[in-house]
């Protein structure tokens, strides 16, 4: 390896930029050079900019903008944008997180141009091939040099796949890092004052394709997060994904309803921890929620999260029984989770990470005995 080795960073959306921060200040704490690409997947300045600020990142060394578009369109924007920086910088490692399509593309730039990588949440399953993620997942899995799972069912997926276990190791979950530094900041009443609420209330975030792409799926959605806003305020901070469609299905500001535009993550997740309820089609806060122990009812047929039911406050539901489900929620008030903590989300996800990273980029050999130092 060659002295002063290069990391970097691709990020494109919010789970990506609460998943690095842990592992970009491990890394820094290790003295590892390098530097955040910023691909622009997240044209909204409060999806993208204000998470900067919030998680302590800093500034990116390259920002694509490549804004929204098909996802044909958006990952050729990406494969040509990427290829660029990567032939810049020759970067010894570039770690990837999570299943945006940022992710897919610097992960093919990457193996195109033989230059190493890591995928950080790798592992993850829902097992449904029409999820455009599941399919970054796969791909961005095989083609990967190191994988860092968050929870232990995802070794056995990446096992079932062929994937040399040499490769994968089993850190926890950088996202809670993020949410344990962020804990004493996590105050509801400035948010609600600002936003208008009073009292109790519910937070929904919807953005899936499956949700909000089709006209009918939309308004069966739209329909019945109305029904849960007729037993308690719903606060939407809507994504830019989906806005329209999702407005002209019925999602627009009414008594009990009130949409609202994309929150920074501290005020995110400071109206998480005050709500009663949170309805929402988004992987990391179905974590997001185990941990605060706020009830989540999550409208999708399937998760690539299953801990989060087994070990958390998550249910799915579809959105004809989610009316009912939220009604027996808020009778049932504050969730505890279904079983203990999922292992090793004890906010350490980071430095485990930045310690294996480390020692790859020194060339030392990770055997099992190793990979066990390095918890």
């Amino acid at each position: 390896m060659r002295d002063n080795p290069l990391v970097l960073h691709v990020l494109g959306a919010r789970p990506n930029f609460v998943k690095a921060a842990p592992v970009v200040r491990g890394l820094a704490e290790l003295g590892v050079r390098q530097g955040i690409i910023h691909t622009g997947q997240h044209y909204d300045a409060l999806m993208s900019d204000v998470f900067f600020a919030d998680l302590g990142l800093p500034e990116p060394i390259a920002n694509l903008g490549v804004g929204s578009g098909t996802h044909a369109r958006q990952t050729a924007a990406l494969l040509t944008g990427l290829e660029d920086v990567v032939l810049e910088h020759r970067p010894a490692l570039v770690v990837v997180y999570g299943d945006v399509n940022s992710t897919l593309a610097a992960i093919l730039v990457c193996a195109k141009l033989h230059v190493p990588t890591a995928h950080v949440e790798a592992g993850l399953r829902s097992f449904d091939r029409e999820m455009p993620e599941e399919v970054n997942r796969v791909v961005t899995d095989a083609l990967s040099d190191l994988l860092f799972a968050t929870s232990p069912e995802a070794l056995s997926h990446l096992a079932n796949e062929g994937v040399n276990p040499a490769k994968v190791h089993l850190v926890g979950n950088p996202m809670i890092d993020s949410l344990f530094a962020a804990l004493p900041k996590l105050d509801p009443a400035p948010v609600q004052e600002r936003l208008g609420i009073d009292g109790g209330y519910a937070v929904a975030t919807l953005h899936r394709p499956a949700n909000v792409d089709d006209p009918e799926a939309a308004r069966e959605l739209v329909d019945a997060v109305l029904g849960v806003a007729e037993q308690v305020p719903v606060v939407v901070p809507l994504h830019p994904r989906g806005r329209q469609r999702l407005a002209e299905a019925g999602l627009v500001d009414r008594p009990n309803l009130k949409i609202v535009d994309p929150l920074g993550y501290v005020d995110f997740l400071s109206l998480v921890r005050g709500a009663a309820l949170v309805v929402t089609d988004s992987g990391g806060v179905q974590e997001e929620t185990t941990m605060l122990g706020v009830p989540c009812l999550t409208v999708r047929p399937n998760t690539e999260r299953p801990i989060t039911v087994t070990h958390g406050t998550n249910r799915l539901v579809t959105p004809a029984s989610l009316p009912a489900a939220a009604s027996k929620a808020l009778a049932d008030g504050a969730a505890t989770p279904s079983g203990e903590l999922p292992p090793l989300w004890d906010g350490a996800a980071g430095p485990r990470i930045a310690r294996v990273i480390d020692a790859w980029l020194r060339g030392d050999n990770l055997s099992p005995a190793a990979k066990g130092a390095l918890r």
